[in-house]
């Protein structure tokens, strides 16, 4: 999933694109490279500065790679592509593209009509683009894609949601889809997007003079099944 964009750090990326592969053929004696993904870092709070996140890091089997996720943005830069692309931070930074096949776009992100409060867009997911803001309240991160193949239903590569500048009185949490991490409001910090899914991390926020932190992307998985009497 993508990570989101933010008033402070943007959310780091998740660790892949959600892609499957069936009957793909295995050679005996042959070895295969398997690399478990890890997502993207996120930013820490600080009194001074604002700073984007980072992609999260491809999964790979043997010749199919899950591209990781794009980072969420700050003001200035727009969220960067990935498996799934990052959300944008105020209304003149747009979303990172994803990748065909594997993520969708993140959202744009919005500003007041005072021009004082920055929001993020949400972070893409596997199964949806995130949500552009509206006003000045966080994007959505977009959805994931529900698999079954360990036997019980999992969401993966869910998109972070974005985190706000704006501290209104009685505002909610964003929200946000499985996976991915909520972003910042009312200085709460953005939460990190749940291992072992490749969900985005939450963007950061901005309140009473300190940059809050944004959430870190989850690590991606690599799950091979195969029928019972090929086991070793």
């Amino acid at each position: 999933g993508g990570g989101a964009g933010a008033g402070n750090g943007g959310g780091g990326g998740g660790a892949g694109g959600l892609l499957t592969a069936a009957g793909f053929a295995i050679t005996l004696g042959s070895s295969i490279t398997v690399t478990v993904g890890a997502g993207g870092a996120g930013v820490a709070a600080s009194p001074s500065t604002s700073t984007n996140g980072t992609n999260g890091s491809n999964s790979v089997f043997s010749t199919v790679t899950a591209t990781g996720g794009g980072y969420g943005s700050v003001v200035g830069s727009n969220g960067n592509s990935g498996g799934s692309g990052g959300g944008g931070c105020s209304s003149s930074n747009v979303g990172g593209a994803g990748t065909a096949g594997q993520g969708n776009n993140g959202g744009t992100g919005g500003q007041s009509a005072s021009g004082g409060y920055n929001t993020g867009g949400g972070g893409g997911g596997a199964g949806s683009a995130g949500t552009t803001v509206v006003g000045y309240y966080n994007g959505s991160g977009g959805t994931g894609l529900v698999s079954s193949i360990t036997g019980s239903p999992v969401q993966y590569a869910g998109g972070g949601s974005g985190g706000s500048d704006y501290r209104a009185t009685g505002q909610t949490a964003p929200p946000t889809s499985a996976g991915g991490g909520q972003g910042s409001y009312n200085s709460i910090e953005g939460v990190q997007g749940t291992a072992n899914t490749g969900g985005g991390g939450g963007g950061g926020g901005y309140a009473s003079g300190t940059y809050t932190a944004s959430g870190a992307g989850g690590s991606g998985i690599v799950i091979i099944r195969y029928p019972s009497y090929l086991a070793p």
